[in-house]
């Protein structure tokens, strides 16, 4: 396998590294691709590492830094209210 760090390939390179490695990005989804896009446009641009920004993911995912508590699911609750 081919080192992807950011001295051993050129743009284009990058940018076919993160397209493969997402899926079909231009394809119908749910509408996340274009937040993991975003996410590695400076691996991409060149400017940090696939290892920093996935490590900066990680470290906000366990933190719950990443946005809003869960309550529970609306649709559960309905359930078991008797609907």
């Amino acid at each position: 396998m081919k080192s992807l760090l950011l001295a051993d390939t050129t743009r284009e390179e990058r940018e076919a590294i993160v397209a493969e490695s997402i899926g079909n990005i231009d394809g119908a989804c749910d509408g996340c691709s274009p937040g993991l896009i975003e996410m590695y446009q400076d691996y991409i641009e060149g400017r940090r590492e696939l290892r920093e920004i996935n490590m900066e993911f990680n470290a906000r995912y366990t933190s719950g830094r990443m946005g809003p508590e869960r309550e529970g699911c609306g649709y559960a609750d309905q359930q078991i209210g008797g609907n």
